[in-house]
Formats: structure tokens, sequence, C-alpha cells
């Protein structure tokens, strides 16, 4: 299978947010390998047997992908960000309807190479990590997004660094303190 180009795929993405609805088809079969790689990527760091596919999570982001016509999308790397973001919050919400973490009962202490791992892959350690991302954003919404694009999107120092428009050297800085301030506020956690 042949990679689609970066200009084609951010042309496809222009005009579908400017209401080709045929563009959004066109596109589809151009970015679906990466975001099932992307969503193979969120799904190794979730607990054995998890209930969600990907194929489901994908189909999932999908739907809300449709919904969200009227973005101004700015080129494929923003769509792949906006994709990974959509998955977190897929696997977030599914894993709080599961009730697998009851606010603090038997959460345990998580450093956060364990949470970026997720080598358990427990619900309640994914909760914990997006709460504690959620509260970084906050503090600081260009850090949480770095996270948000390096851990969940996949997205490499580079990648990111177009995303978000700033230097490779900044993004390695920001995805150090980041790392650093997670650890700290989901030690809290217990």
């Amino acid at each position: 299978m042949v990679t689609p180009s970066s200009h084609e795929v951010t042309g496809l993405l222009r005009a579908w947010s400017g209401g080709d609805r045929a563009a959004l088809e066109r596109l589809v079969p151009l970015v679906y390998a990466e975001l099932r790689r992307i969503a193979r990527q969120c799904l190794a760091r979730e607990r054995p047997g998890h209930e969600l596919e990907t194929r489901e999570l994908v189909n999932e982001a999908y739907l809300k992908l449709v919904d969200a016509s009227r973005v101004a999308w700015q080129d494929r790397t923003h769509f792949f960000a906006i994709s990974a973001r959509l998955m977190r919050r897929i696997l977030v919400d599914f894993a709080r309807s599961r009730h697998y973490l009851k606010r603090g009962g038997g959460a345990r202490d998580l450093s956060l190479d364990e949470a970026l791992t997720l080598s358990t892959g427990r619900d309640d350690e994914l909760v914990t990590l997006d709460e504690a991302l959620n509260s970084l954003s906050l503090v600081d919404a260009r850090k949480g997004q770095v996270v948000e694009l390096r851990f969940f999107g996949g997205l490499s120092v580079e990648e990111t660094a177009e995303a978000l428009k700033i230097s490779a050297n900044t993004v390695r800085r920001d995805w150090k303190f980041a790392k650093l301030w997670l650890a700290r506020e989901m030690s809290h956690v217990a």
C-alpha cells in the first residue's frame, strides 16, 4: 500500500472542513492505517482482555471525527493529534463507565514511568493518568498537549513540534518537565 502524501491528506482535510463530504470519503482510506496504529498503541497500554478492540476504537473515533467536520484542520499532524485525543477520551470514558475506579478506593501509588508503560494496563491507572494530565493542562496547556501527542498519539518529538508549531528542543524540555510533574501529581493518588 502506498503511503499518502502529507499534502494530499492536508488537502482533503481542508476540503472536508469546507463542507465537501466527498473529501471525507476519499480521506478515510488514506488515514485508516495510521488511525489503527494509534488505536493499537492506545490499547496496548490497557489491561489484558480489554473489551474494546482496535477496529472498535477506530470506529468510535471515526464517529466523533465525522461530527468534527467544522474543525479547521491545519494539516495531517493536527488531524492525527485530534484523533489521538478522541481515542484517549473514548478509553477514559469507557474505563469510568466500567466503574473500575471508585474515586480513590483501591488506587495505588503509581510512578509516571509505570503510567507511561501502563504495564498492568488497568482502567484505574488510565483514569489516574487522565486526571493528572488534565491538571497539568490547567497549569500549562502546551505541556499537556506534548504529553497527549507523544504518549497517546505516538507522535515523535519532531511531529509533536510540527503539530504545536514549536521547536523540537522545546518539546524535549516540556516532555521532561511534564513527566516529572505528572509523577509528582500521581504520587498523591493513593
